[in-house]
C-alpha cells in the first residue's frame, strides 16, 4: 500500500478489533496489520487491546481501545466516492442494515456512531452546474433525501420533479 501520510485514529470503548473486522468487511479489502495490547501498569487492562492498525478500502486506520469517555459526532466524517447507484446502495443498505442509522442528504451513521457520507459520482458536477437553476434544482432534491439517488437528482436538475 502506499504511503498515507495521514492516518486517522477512531477511538472506541472496548471494540476497536470488532471494528476492524467490520470496516474490512464492509469494504471487501483490508486488512488488520498489527495488534498492540495494554501492558501491565498501563491504563488499560493488562493483555487486553490497545490499538489495533488496520486497512480498510484502500485506506490505513488505527482503532484504540480507550474506554467510553469519548464518542464519534458528525462533526467527523468519512465519504465514501460511489461509481454509481448500486455502489450507493451497497454501502447505504449494509451499513443501515448491520445496526446504522439513516440521515440526510446521503449521511449515515454505522453501528459504532461514525458518520458517513455515501456519494455518487456527479453530485459535484450536478452541483457544479454552470446553469444555476439546474444547480439549484439538485441541491433542493439532495435535501430532501437520505440515501442519495443518483438519478432522481439528475431529473432534478433537468426540470423533472422528485419523488
Amino acid at each position: 500500500m502506499p504511503e498515507q501520510k495521514i492516518i486517522p485514529n477512531l477511538w472506541f470503548d472496548t471494540q476497536a478489533e470488532e471494528a476492524a473486522q467490520y470496516y474490512i468487511d464492509v469494504f471487501g479489502s483490508g486488512r488488520v496489520t498489527n495488534v498492540m495490547r495494554y501492558p501491565e501498569g498501563a491504563p488499560g487492562q493488562a493483555g487486553s487491546v490497545m490499538a489495533v492498525e488496520f486497512e480498510a478500502g484502500g485506506m490505513r486506520f488505527v482503532g484504540i481501545d480507550g474506554g467510553p469517555q469519548f464518542t464519534f459526532t458528525e462533526a467527523v466524517s468519512f465519504e465514501i466516492g460511489c461509481a454509481d447507484q448500486a455502489e450507493v446502495d451497497r454501502f447505504w443498505d449494509r451499513f443501515i442494515a448491520d445496526g446504522g442509522e439513516e440521515g440526510q442528504c446521503g449521511w449515515l451513521k454505522d453501528r459504532y456512531g461514525l458518520s458517513w457520507q455515501v456519494v455518487p459520482a456527479g453530485m459535484a458536477e450536478l452541483f457544479a452546474d454552470p446553469d444555476p437553476g439546474r444547480a439549484q434544482r439538485a441541491v433542493q432534491a439532495m435535501l430532501g433525501m437520505q440515501k442519495l439517488d443518483v438519478a432522481a437528482l439528475r431529473a432534478a436538475a433537468d426540470g423533472v420533479p422528485v419523488g
